[in-house]
């Protein structure tokens, strides 16, 4: 089955629910948990690096709504981009993976607008947020990290194409399970 831009098509309009309600309720130190053991499943995963067999078909448009809200809804809940979860779920349904990572790709950016327009909303009536924020958006934050991005991304493209892929995931395993550990510990001690 070809794979369109119409697959998972409501994972956006999923995120903004996300945001705007289960972000509102799940502060501080629940959501700290809450990531803290989802970058632990990820780095497992990593780890495993279980190959599962494609056994299907994409589902019809009720279930790609279904899976699109689904995986909107975690990837805005855990702060992820929808590939983390649409491509492994499309690639077991037989889509071929450059289709896949395709979509996965065309759907990042409403993905991101809707996860910020979330976070914006979300955090619009909130006090004492510090000066430069935009909901719960901090602006300088934001522009370091995208103009810093923006110069080391070929950096980093370089250098990971020079390290073995086993050893590329133990580092990066090893550091999700680093950063899962800092965010128990502040969810836990608070």
């Amino acid at each position: 089955m070809a794979c369109t831009m119409q697959t998972l098509p409501n994972a956006p309009l999923s995120i903004l629910i996300g945001s705007l309600g289960v972000f509102a309720l799940l502060k501080g130190a629940y959501l700290a948990i809450v990531f803290g053991l989802f970058v632990i499943f990820s780095a497992t995963q990593m780890l495993l690096d279980k190959k599962t067999k494609p056994r299907r078909e994409m589902p019809g448009t009720a279930g790609q709504l279904a899976a699109g809200g689904a995986i909107g809804f975690i990837s805005g809940l855990v702060g992820v981009g929808g590939g983390t979860f649409s491509v492994p779920f499309m690639t077991r349904r037989n889509v071929a993976i450059h289709s896949a990572v395709a979509t996965s790709a065309a759907l990042g950016f409403p993905i991101a607008v809707t996860n910020v327009l979330g976070y914006v909303i979300g955090g619009r009536n909130v006090q004492d947020l510090p000066v430069g924020s935009f909901g719960y958006i901090w602006l300088p934050a934001l522009a370091i990290i995208a103009f810093c991005s923006v110069l080391a991304a070929p950096l980093g493209a370089r250098v990971v194409h020079s390290i073995p892929v086993d050893k590329l995931k133990l580092v990066f395993a090893g550091s999700f399970y680093l950063l899962a550990a800092y965010m128990l510990y502040k969810g836990l001690s608070t």
